[in-house]
């Protein structure tokens, strides 16, 4: 079965929407080909609050958030990774409410670069950010009527977390799970093997919502994320037929593979190629000189 993808989500800017029991989403006015309709910020509690995700450092969105809180304390503010569409924002919101701003860690990449490599993600890091309370896999911290367990899950960038609601099997998924495409792994930010190994630790749960960090919720998450798993396999195949066939540079392979894709989103694709061609060549399926780059020069093993 091909993997259906729901692109519907109103994102209803400026309001809070009821998305679960006392768990409200707010999106943040953030549109783009990478972000969807925006970043979702998610409240949780009715006395004291939690925040997920604050988003990017955008006047508008701070207004709404604050307008939501209505005055009431925040304890933790959880940031499920370092890009600046869901970061940013943390260091005016824990100004306003006095919050401990909780992740897994600075912004980091997947791997070392190589020499003379550039990051051309740099542009969507937020470098600066630097939590107060670090949480680590399978942590837990209690709050005022919730609790939220750690789930780390690299791939998207390796510092990304996941965040479970405890004893409410629902999952904040953030950028690793979306119902409305699929997750931009890029090195070296991302790392191909990661994500498909963290894919299958949430398939070992028994989460029965996924809540992501763009677009709509996802209701049944095991089948679909089967189907992610099913997609990358499949992607995995197409661009190996076309080291077979003779395409030796991921700018031809993404040429054939993405020519229904938008062209904004080339460039992104041409590193999610890189990602899978990181993972054949790791498993020696494919052969390059030297580390594999963006530039290199691929061929099959066999």
């Amino acid at each position: 079965m091909p993997l259906k993808f729901d692109t519907s989500f109103q994102p209803e800017y400026g309001e809070a929407v009821d998305v679960a029991s006392d768990v409200q989403r707010i999106t943040a006015p953030n549109p783009s080909p990478f972000t969807f309709h925006g970043t979702n910020s998610y409240l949780i509690g009715r006395d004291t609050l939690a925040v997920i995700d604050p988003g990017p450092d955008d006047d508008s969105h701070l207004r709404t958030l604050l307008a939501t809180i209505a005055g009431r304390p925040v304890s933790h503010i959880f940031v499920s990774h370092t890009h600046r569409d869901h970061s940013p924002l943390a260091a005016r919101l824990r100004a306003e409410t006095g919050a401990v701003v909780v992740a897994e860690g600075p912004h980091r990449p997947a791997r070392p670069l190589g020499i003379g490599e550039t990051n051309p993600l740099d542009a969507s890091a937020d470098t600066e950010f630097k939590p107060d309370l670090t949480m680590s896999d399978g942590a837990v911290i209690d709050g005022d009527g919730w609790s939220i367990r750690g789930v780390f899950t690299p791939g998207h960038t390796a510092n990304h977390l996941a965040f479970a609601l405890e004893g409410r099997r629902i999952l904040f998924s953030a950028d690793h799970v979306m119902a409305w495409a699929t997750t931009i792994v890029a090195p070296p930010d991302g790392a191909m093997a990661d994500y498909m190994a963290s894919l299958d630790l949430l398939l070992e749960r028994d989460d029965r919502l996924f809540l992501p960090g763009h677009g709509g919720q996802i209701g049944a998450p095991h089948a679909f994320m089967r189907g992610l798993k099913a997609h990358r396999k499949m992607r995995e195949r197409a661009i190996l037929e076309r080291v077979r066939k003779g395409d030796r540079t991921i700018r031809t392979m993404v040429e054939a593979i993405y020519r229904e894709t938008d062209p904004r989103l080339h460039g992104a694709a041409g590193l999610s190629v890189l990602a899978h061609l990181e993972d054949l060549v790791a498993r020696g399926v494919v052969l390059t000189e030297g580390a594999p780059s963006i530039d290199g020069v691929y061929f099959p093993a066999t």
